[in-house]
């Protein structure tokens, strides 16, 4: 027999707290979407600043570009630190609880994007100094990542252990949905910045014109250093917005009747958030036994834990990994596989250029990853998880083998941009609609003393369980 305070948040009617506990871990999963995803369009910005000279032994459509080590290395920077984040934090969640823990990836999260935005400056365009601006920058987008690694699990434990049964996988679908918000906000502040310094700088000549005037270099504002700083630290502002609901809100009740034996402060702290009286989920404190308030517990690396869960656990993490590799590599160097629809950048100035990449960025945004999790929200407590996760898969495949027959002209299909965007739709479409659903396995009984290490993939399908390990089986792929 359960604890009824458990019990009663899994039957619980849909009201206020669940609401508002979408609206902190949302935003949580907002920004780090946000700070992950608006490096792409800052990355031109940066090429065009620190590489402005004209190299005639490349092909112009190559001019102003980082050098490839180094962009690999700045996105791969915040990955890695997201790794390493889900793993430290999915251990600190389970072992000190999710609210105070959670607490600290999202100052995390804050000092890394104000850090970004004031990385070394040298003072000029290029001189000696310049590497300094990459590595102060990969420093702070590492330390990013520690902490949008440490919102992923803690964000999707906090969610379920709050949702009801009902509505769980909604929650943490529409939760999670809050990324492809970010990535349009990302695109739009990137746009909306970029459209204002060129309105500060008056009419920059493109590369074309400059080359015309027997230049070796293209024309760089002193204040253009300045516009790629400013994305970056907008990232901090919604974050920061949260962070006092974050402190001010309940440990979870199954970290603190399950991992801290405190039952009746569970009780308490449900008491204030759930219209429910206090007596009503008290009854069972003093009539549950020592022993049935501690059956059931078995460790993270227990052969118990491999028995019962290892299968499901390699599965879903295989799934995540797979699934990875395409989300992360089309969205974070996605302007080189539109190249060919992209202008040249010697027919435009720096603000222009960064504007077009921000621009399909956005459109990628609005009509393909939002309308996915939209799909997946209404229908992951519907049609199920299974199903949903299946059908995303399939379609990925169907539209990458597309596009890969496009490009080699194997199947015939006319080489024209709006070919390819229905393409990227349907494929961005199904994408994230199999993240979501992979996201919502249903995994049944993970114990909750290891549910933020358990893997948040796990977390969103959870039913119940008694155990104390859900903040750590967290599978470390961002």
């Amino acid at each position: 027999m359960g604890l009824k305070v458990l019990s009663a948040l899994d039957v619980a009617k849909t009201q206020y707290y669940h609401f508002k506990t979408f609206v902190i871990v949302g935003m949580g999963l907002f920004t780090d979407s946000y700070d992950l995803f608006c490096i792409i369009p800052i990355m031109r910005l940066i090429g065009r600043i620190y590489y402005p000279k004209f190299d005639k032994d490349v092909p112009q459509a190559n001019w102003f570009e980082v050098p490839a080590v180094v962009e690999s290395v700045l996105i791969g920077e915040a990955l890695m630190g997201a790794m390493i984040g889900q793993i430290i934090f999915g251990c600190l969640g389970d072992r000190f609880g999710r609210r105070y823990v959670y607490g600290v990836s999202l100052a995390l999260m804050v000092m890394g994007s104000i850090g970004c935005g004031f990385t070394f400056t040298p003072l000029t365009a290029f001189t000696a100094l310049t590497p300094m601006v990459f590595i102060s920058l990969g420093f702070f987008r590492f330390l990013l990542g520690l902490g949008t690694g440490g919102d992923y699990p803690l964000s999707a434990t906090i969610m379920s252990e709050f949702a009801n049964k009902t509505t769980r996988g909604a929650f943490i679908a529409g939760a999670f949905s809050m990324q492809g918000f970010g990535i349009l906000l990302s695109s739009l502040v990137t746009m909306a910045v970029c459209a204002t310094f060129k309105a500060i700088g008056g009419n920059l000549p493109t590369p074309s014109e400059e080359m015309m005037a027997s230049k070796s270099s293209a024309q760089v504002p002193p204040i253009s250093d300045l516009a790629w700083r400013v994305i970056l630290m907008i990232g901090a502002i919604p974050a920061s917005m949260t962070y006092y609901w974050r402190k001010k809100m309940p440990e979870t009740a199954r970290f603190t009747a399950l991992v801290e034996k405190n039952r009746f402060q569970a009780a308490k702290d449900m008491e204030k958030v759930m219209n429910v009286s206090l007596s009503q989920i008290q009854e069972d404190i003093d009539s549950m036994s020592a022993h049935a308030a501690l059956s059931n517990t078995y460790g993270f690396f227990s052969q118990e834990f491999l028995r019962q869960h290892g299968r499901d656990l390699v599965a879903v993490c295989t799934n995540r990994f797979l699934l990875d590799i395409v989300l992360y590599t089309l969205n974070l160097f996605q302007y080189h596989v539109l190249k060919r629809y992209i202008m040249q950048k010697n027919l435009m100035n720096l603000y222009d250029d960064a504007w077009q990449v921000a621009r399909f960025q956005a459109i990628f945004a609005a009509f393909a990853k939002i309308p996915g999790y939209f799909a997946t929200v209404y229908l992951i407590d519907y049609v199920g998880r299974v199903k949903i996760q299946a059908m995303g898969f399939l379609f990925m495949a169907v539209c990458l083998f597309t596009m890969a027959g496009d490009e080699q002209g194997l199947l015939g299909i006319p080489l024209h941009a709006r070919v390819h965007d229905d393409l990227w739709t349907d494929l961005l479409l199904f994408q994230f609609r199999a993240e979501y659903h992979d996201l919502h396995s249903p995994s049944g009984a993970f114990p909750d003393e290891v549910s933020c290490n358990v893997s948040w993939d796990f977390r969103c399908g959870w039913k119940g369980g008694g155990n104390s390990w859900n903040g750590r089986v967290l599978v470390g792929f961002p």
